[in-house]
């Protein structure tokens, strides 16, 4: 099958639109406090088999994926989406832990250095 490219206009900047996990907007919260660092990002379109969380260097690098699916309107839909967040100096990277909650949040935390 042969796609064409369709020409899109927009009249938006980049700091206007960021879907999915824009900061600030309810969909990702990013705490950091003397004691503790989390990041929580909604993550309800994947499975926890298609979310990857991992350190690469000072970034915590959270990426998720899902190939080419049925939605619920009978479309197809498929998703991607990577973030990346540059860890406090103060983070303990051997504490950092994540879990994606029944509603598809996905929280990631780590204890500071003491």
């Amino acid at each position: 099958m042969e796609s064409t490219m369709i020409p899109m206009s927009h009249d938006w900047t980049g700091k206007e639109w960021d879907w999915p996990l824009q900061h600030e907007d309810g969909t990702v919260k990013v705490n950091n406090t003397a004691d503790h660092f989390d990041v929580q990002l909604d993550c309800q379109f994947f499975t926890p088999k298609e979310i990857e969380v991992r350190v690469a260097g000072d970034q915590l690098v959270v990426h998720g994926r899902h190939e080419l699916r049925s939605g619920p309107s009978g479309m197809d839909i498929a998703r991607e989406v990577h973030r990346s967040y540059k860890l406090p100096s103060d983070v303990d990277p051997k504490s950092l832990k994540s879990n994606l909650d029944t509603k598809g949040i996905l929280t990631i935390s780590a204890a500071k250095k003491k």
